[in-house]
């Protein structure tokens, strides 16, 4: 079986001004190499009919980096929503209640996220995740690196490789983080929630 990368939910300037056409384009295209590296190194092993979450639970070194990458990336876009359409605001109901109880406000998430968000170091992703008792926390992730091979469950994804922010921030990570509340689909990330 050959892996696809699914079609963005969106066209590629619908996320504008927040995210440039050239930027999300440009993205997605690594999605689609991290791919074809996938299914190039899967091709005739025992994980040729395998689902690319699984490889990525499986896999290690150069496969791993690829499938994981490629994983993220589809869960980020996932995780957003065109302005326009309904996309950034706040949540709502049980997601703005584990907020509240977890960080005390929506304000003050926000706050943590984008201190972590910015004193990152090198590339890597930003997670609002849910632990196994309900609770939420903010995880970073360097490189490749993902929470789906861990206990927690991921339910925002925030890209902090430069290909995602470097066309329309250039080094200011924090003016992307800021814009990046404006295209959140806060209704994709309650769904997600256990």
């Amino acid at each position: 079986m050959t892996l696809e990368i699914p079609s963005l939910p969106y066209t590629t300037s619908a996320l504008e001004p927040h995210l440039s056409a050239e930027t999300v384009e440009s993205h997605h295209n690594l999605q689609k190499a991290h791919l074809a590296q996938v299914n190039a190194a899967i091709e005739g092993t025992e994980l040729a009919e395998a689902a690319l979450q699984d490889i990525v639970r499986k896999a290690q070194g150069n496969l791993f980096n690829h499938a994981s990458q490629a994983w993220n990336d589809a869960f980020y876009w996932a995780s957003l929503k065109p302005a326009a359409g309904g996309g950034g605001g706040e949540p709502a109901d049980k997601l703005a209640d584990a907020i509240t109880r977890t960080f005390g406000d929506f304000a003050r998430f926000k706050a943590q996220f984008a201190a972590i968000a910015e004193r990152t170091f090198g590339s890597g992703w930003l997670w609002l995740l849910q632990r196994g008792d309900g609770t939420l926390s903010i995880a970073a992730t360097a490189n490749a690196a993902t929470p789906l091979t861990g206990d927690d469950t991921p339910l925002l994804a925030c890209c902090l490789w430069e290909h995602a922010y470097y066309l329309d921030y250039r080094h200011a990570r924090s003016k992307y983080v800021e814009a990046f509340w404006n295209i959140v689909d806060w209704r994709t990330v309650a769904d997600r929630m256990k």
